[in-house]
C-alpha cells in the first residue's frame, strides 16, 4: 500500500459515535460545493453509472483504536472534496466507508467497479462496500458498523446475515487526497465461491461487473497482476485478515 495512505489500527471493541451536528457552510463555500456537485453528477449520469443522490453520510472527526467520533454530512460536500481535494482545508471531511473482506470456504470475492463511478472508477474492490449512512445510527448517535456492512452484503451480493459466521474490524485506511476512510471488516462464511457468485447473479445488484472469487492460493498473484487497478486498501485488509500469508 502507498505510504501516503494513513493506516489506523482498530480494536475488536471499536465504538463509533455521532458527537456533533453538521456545520453550516458560508455562502461562497456552499456555491463552490454546489458547482462541483452538479458537474460530477452530470458526468456520472452521462457515463451510465446512475444518478447521484445527495444523501447523508458519516464523516469521522477523530479516529483511535477504540473510538471513532464524527458527524453526519451531505454527500454533495463529500463529492466536492473528492473533485477538489484542496477543499479539505475548509470542509475537513473524512467520509467513513465499510469494506468487507468476505472469506468464503475456498476464496475471496473481488469485483470491478463501474468505469463511470464517482469514486475509484473501474478499479477492483473487495465487496461488500459502502458509505456509513444514517440507517446504521441509533437514537443515541451510536453507529452500528456490523449492521451497515451486512446490509451492503445483502444488497450487493444477495447474501443474508444467516450465512455469516464472524464479523470483525481489521483496520482503517485513510486516502491521502479524498480523505475517504475505509474500514476493513472481516466476514467469514461457510458458502463456497460458486455459491457466492450464484447469490450475486440471482439476488445481488449490478454494482460489480465482473464479480470473481479468487482462490486463496491465487490471491498474491491476483494482487500483483491487478497492481494499480486494485483499490489500495485491499492489500492492507487482506494482510490483516491473514489471507495473503496463506499463499
Amino acid at each position: 500500500m502507498d505510504a501516503a495512505f494513513t493506516l489506523h489500527d482498530l480494536g475488536d471493541d471499536l465504538v463509533v459515535r455521532v458527537t456533533r451536528p453538521m456545520p453550516d457552510l458560508s455562502a461562497p463555500l456552499d456555491a463552490t460545493v454546489e458547482t462541483l456537485w452538479r458537474a460530477a453528477a452530470a458526468r456520472v449520469a452521462a457515463g451510465g453509472a446512475g444518478t447521484l443522490f445527495n444523501g447523508r453520510v458519516f464523516s469521522a472527526d477523530r479516529i483511535s483504536p477504540t473510538e471513532i467520533t464524527g458527524h453526519i454530512t451531505e454527500f454533495r460536500r463529500i463529492v466536492a472534496q473528492m473533485e477538489d481535494p484542496a477543499l479539505f482545508q475548509d470542509l475537513g471531511l473524512r467520509p467513513l466507508s465499510v469494506c468487507g473482506v468476505l472469506r468464503c470456504a475456498d476464496g475471496v470475492p473481488v469485483g470491478r467497479r463501474h468505469p463511470a463511478a464517482i469514486y475509484q472508477p473501474g478499479m477492483w474492490q473487495l465487496p461488500p462496500a459502502g458509505s456509513v449512512d444514517p440507517s446504521a445510527i441509533d437514537a443515541d448517535g451510536r453507529v452500528d458498523l456490523r449492521a451497515q456492512v451486512l446490509r451492503e452484503l445483502e444488497e450487493e451480493l444477495g447474501i443474508a446475515e444467516t450465512h455469516i459466521d464472524l464479523v470483525r474490524p481489521l483496520c482503517a485506511v485513510e486516502h491521502p487526497g479524498s480523505h475517504v476512510t475505509d474500514i476493513g471488516i472481516l466476514l467469514t462464511t461457510h458458502l463456497t465461491g460458486a455459491q457466492v457468485l450464484d447469490a450475486h447473479r440471482t439476488r445481488g445488484n449490478t454494482e460489480y461487473d465482473p464479480l470473481l472469487c479468487i482462490p486463496f492460493a491465487d490471491l498474491s498473484h491476483f494482487v500483483a497482476r491487478t497492481g494499480a487497478d486494485l483499490v489500495p486498501p485491499a492489500t492492507a485488509f487482506l494482510s490483516r485478515a491473514g489471507l495473503l500469508a496463506m499463499n
